[in-house]
């Protein structure tokens, strides 16, 4: 799998459109690549097992994408086999009123994960470069000074992400982005879905229809993000999002290839721990 074919190229312009949310590449069914799937998740697990014991790098995985894109999807199945000591995932909500006292990377830092640590974040500070985006009003409620607000607001969160995400990357932590493209045709789908079967009625809210009416300008705010964050640090993966199945496949083994290219390894052992392990199996075999 060509993993250059979701990736937005830093400094290079890219159009949403150019982008097919319902590609499978060589894929035709879920079942073909259900094989591959499970390849990557058992390499997962082994990586996740060292990452955790090295104790030096950490992961932050960040899911964007609009309502029934399959985030929560991709939580559960991806992240399936790993050991749940050593993962965490933080979904952000609508900032409380302790958040919006300080700046808006403040409740996310608090949850970056340890070195060690593969950390989730269903959506995260780039909703202040979204959703915010598609409803200035939301500003007005924002307790910014008035120069924060100016025409330069978008350029300057922008640089700040890319600052923020530099510092990450130069201490240890790996930050893998993926932006699920789902169409508004599947997205239509999966609504009607959420409404017509019981069980998932709780999904669905009336004001998930309100925002898909701002459909262009969320596509337009999504593309000017991509374009202005994705580095050479932390790429943007703008991955195809009508096949759920694929979603996962294609997400996994990006994440499966970047810990097999990290630096991982158990730690070694001192002389002095060799030799406490040696005194510890004699008091054992004495018993």
């Amino acid at each position: 799998m060509n993993h250059d074919d979701f990736i937005v190229p830093p400094d290079k312009g890219i159009a949403l459109k150019d982008f097919d949310p319902e590609f499978t590449g060589k894929y035709d069914d879920k079942k073909e690549a259900a094989g591959k799937l499970e390849e990557d998740l058992k390499k997962l697990e082994e990586s996740q097992g060292i990452l955790y014991a090295q104790g030096l790098y950490s992961v932050l995985i960040i899911l964007q994408a609009m309502d029934a894109a399959g985030k929560d999807s991709v939580i559960k199945h991806v992240m399936s086999g790993m050991n749940p000591q050593g993962v965490a995932v933080t979904s952000f909500k609508v900032p409380s009123a302790e958040e919006l006292r300080h700046n808006f990377l403040w409740r996310c830092v608090k949850a970056l994960p340890e070195r060690g640590q593969i950390g989730i974040f269903n959506r995260s500070y780039y909703e202040e470069v979204l959703i915010v985006r598609v409803h200035p009003e939301i500003l007005d409620h924002e307790p910014l000074p008035p120069e924060a607000k100016d025409k330069d607001i978008w350029k300057h969160r922008y640089e700040d992400i890319n600052t923020f995400e530099r510092h990450l990357t130069r201490n240890g932590t790996y930050i893998l982005k993926f932006f699920l493209n789902v169409s508004k045709h599947e997205q239509k789908k999966r609504f009607l879905e959420r409404i017509d079967t019981p069980e998932k009625n709780w999904k669905f809210s009336a004001g998930d229809l309100k925002e898909r009416a701002l459909w262009g300008d969320y596509m337009k705010a999504y593309e000017e993000m991509l374009n202005h964050t994705s580095t050479e640090w932390a790429p943007w993966y703008v991955v195809p999002a009508d096949h759920k199945w694929f979603t996962r496949m294609v997400i996994a083994d990006v994440i499966a290839n970047t810990l097999k290219s990290i630096k991982l390894a158990y730690p070694e052992m001192t002389e002095e721990h060799k030799k406490e392990l040696g005194a510890a199996r004699e008091e054992l075999e004495k018993e």
